[in-house]
């Protein structure tokens, strides 16, 4: 067989950012400062979020895991560096440790003021800070077959991300809490299989015309097939503290994607499961992060989850040097060895009896490694 061209799958990745206040390092609406001197720098790459107090960026398309690398590297210097320049810090976590939401300011914009007059406090009390991942696909009919398969793959990544332990100043006792915030919020969670694209696209024309929904992105699913782009977009994870775990969780959603493709190439597929069982792991993930267990569907048995994301790195282990990725997923073992960024938030906690320590560590660890 012809060796297998990985090309198309290219790398983009949006990250969301907490903007934070010097001195009570509570939550600050930065009042759009920091996307409009951003737009100067990075164009299109800065945007503002529902909340004030939040600022979404963007790569651009990346060929491969370095060029995103660089370009989400480039990012955080350059909102870090904004940020410094009006008084302002910024970090990373999925949730804020202890501000409350309901000081929050939102932005003024008609898209947010459709999604509030809607979704009422459920969207406003949506303060949360997430990770999406694109993929690049050579067909939006490859996409939905990959997207089918990959759904058994989000808790094993989603416990790697958990980045979220607190909210509004308690300690939740969930390593990611961000997605219980998210949960009240409609079309989200792990999706259903589709049969087809065409299955997919009825799906979306249905809620269309019956008035449920005015385009595709509101449905806000931890994983989909992008609505514009010809993309697979990864949305379960909390945004990771550092470039190196963001970069570490690009790399595996992308060799998740080359396999299933490699495997489609060959005529093997891998077993579809249901939405229902999916969900047990995607629970555990958030309640435990990698220091739990989950299922095996095949072997029908309890598995510690850290073996189960070693098996995932065999798994992927032969697309990993035609993708470029083994250096990114070789991080995995970094993560497992000194915890996820819940972990890290709690061990700082514990140490300190102090949840401003905790914020302050998640500011100084934004631009760790760049």
């Amino acid at each position: 067989m012809a060796a297998i061209s990985f090309k198309h799958f290219t790398l983009g990745i949006e990250e969301e950012y907490m903007v934070l206040d010097p001195q009570t390092r509570e939550l600050k609406s930065h009042e759009q400062r920091i996307v409009q001197e951003g737009e100067k720098i990075i164009k299109d790459k800065v945007k503002a979020e529902m909340h004030q107090a939040v600022v979404e960026v963007g790569t651009d398309i990346c060929q491969n895991i370095d060029e995103a690398f660089v370009d989400v590297a480039t990012l955080r210097k350059t909102i870090s560096s904004i940020a410094g320049d009006l008084g302002l810090m910024v970090g990373a976590s999925g949730t804020h440790p202890f501000s409350h939401w309901e000081k929050q300011l939102i932005t003024d914009h008609i898209r947010y003021s459709d999604i509030i007059k809607e979704l009422q406090e459920a969207a406003r009390s949506n303060l949360i800070f997430g990770l999406h991942v694109h993929v690049g696909m050579e067909s939006r009919e490859m996409a939905i077959h990959i997207a089918n398969s990959a759904r058994y793959f989000l808790p094993h990544i989603y416990a790697l991300s958990t980045n979220s332990p607190f909210w509004e100043g308690r300690q939740t006792g969930y390593k990611s809490f961000r997605t219980k915030i998210f949960d009240k919020f409609p079309r989200t969670g792990i999706p259903d299989f589709f049969e087809s694209i065409e299955a997919y696209d009825n799906y979306v024309k249905i809620l269309v015309k019956t008035n449920c929904i005015d385009n595709a992105k509101k449905i806000w699913w931890d994983l989909r097939v992008h609505p514009f782009f010809n993309t697979v977009e990864f949305r379960i994870c909390d945004v990771p503290m550092t470039v190196h775990e963001t970069i570490t969780i690009a790399a595996l959603f992308q060799g998740i994607c080359a396999k299933l493709y490699k495997l489609r190439l060959e005529n093997l597929n891998f077993i579809i499961y249901p939405r229902a069982l999916i969900n047990e792991n995607k629970w555990r993930a958030s309640r435990y992060g990698i220091e739990g267990s989950m299922i095996d569907f095949g072997k029908e048995t309890e598995v510690n989850t850290r073996v189960l994301i070693y098996e995932l790195l065999d798994f992927i282990d032969d697309v990993a040097t035609p993708l470029g990725i083994r250096n990114a997923i070789g991080n995995v073992h970094r993560i497992l060895e000194v915890g996820t960024g819940a972990d890290r938030q709690l061990k700082v906690f514990e140490e300190t009896q102090n949840i401003t320590a905790v914020v302050d560590y998640i500011q100084s660890q934004f631009l760790d490694g760049i």
